[in-house]
């Protein structure tokens, strides 16, 4: 790995563990609760800990003013909830409109198993020959997701972040396989740090012990989303995530530090 590209590694994570908040959804669901003053929603999960946030390019100069210091990634596809297939994620930017953003790393996202894997593969593909040349970051968010897809089998799992080293990423985010002693599997397959995806919100508890479950699997983080940008406090919520994540706390004493009650 060249000098530049560790050095923005560094930026969007501490120690090499991650906590990334993607913002992106606005492509995907429009300016739902957490996303309307967004300015906020930054401000909040960076004071609660969060290495970096994540939007699409048209985002950045609502991010710089308000992100306190964290790492910036770009993403570079998307598709919408209303599409003919929103599984189809097409190109929205290059990595060099990432760079005139600000960006210290981009990330694409890629459905293995679906109808679109074919092109999503030569998409990223060439993404990461291109970041290279600049040294900027990939994370490349590599779900195992399609028509008669178990989204949540350690086997697809694997495949899919395994794909995304195969193909140059530098991070690998995907789907959590409901427990520990099976994600170890889907770490396993790569050499690359895994961060999990947050999903539906489930409530505090459940989001806590997944991200427990994921760090004790050796994973390297999360990339969580709707979980913590529409949560009643996403600051709280940030902050009990961060506990676990870059203090190894359990879930109980994270969201009790966080001023999160704990869920009977």
């Amino acid at each position: 790995m060249n000098p530049g590209t560790q050095a923005r590694l560094d930026r969007i994570g501490t120690d090499g563990r991650y906590l990334t908040v993607p913002m992106d959804h606005g492509i995907t669901l429009g300016a739902v609760d957490g996303l309307k003053r967004i300015e906020d929603t930054i401000d909040a999960v960076t004071r609660g800990g969060a290495d970096a946030v994540l939007t699409q390019k048209g985002i950045a100069p609502r991010v710089h003013p308000n992100k306190n210091g964290a790492g910036y990634v770009i993403h570079l596809n998307g598709s919408t909830a209303t599409g003919p297939d929103t599984n189809d994620k097409r190109r929205t930017g290059t990595v060099e409109e990432a760079i005139r953003a600000g960006a210290d790393a981009v990330s694409f996202h890629i459905n293995v198993g679906s109808d679109s894997e074919p092109e999503q593969i030569e998409d990223l593909a060439r993404l990461t020959e291109r970041a290279r040349e600049f040294g900027i970051p990939v994370l490349a968010m590599t779900y195992a997701r399609g028509p008669g897809v178990d989204e949540a089998d350690p086997e697809r799992l694997g495949h899919a972040v395994r794909l995304g080293e195969e193909l140059g990423a530098d991070v690998v985010k995907t789907g959590y396989s409901g427990d520990s002693e099976s994600f170890e599997h889907v770490v396993e397959s790569t050499r690359l740090p895994v961060v999990i995806a947050g999903g539906e919100p489930e409530g505090d508890h459940a989001t806590l012990d997944a991200v427990r479950g994921a760090m004790d699997a050796g994973a390297a983080g999360v990339s969580m989303g709707r979980t913590i940008f529409q949560h009643d406090d996403p600051e709280a919520i940030t902050r009990a995530v961060a506990g676990v994540v870059h203090d190894d706390l359990p879930a109980d004493d994270a969201l009790d530090r966080a001023g999160l009650a704990v869920e009977a």
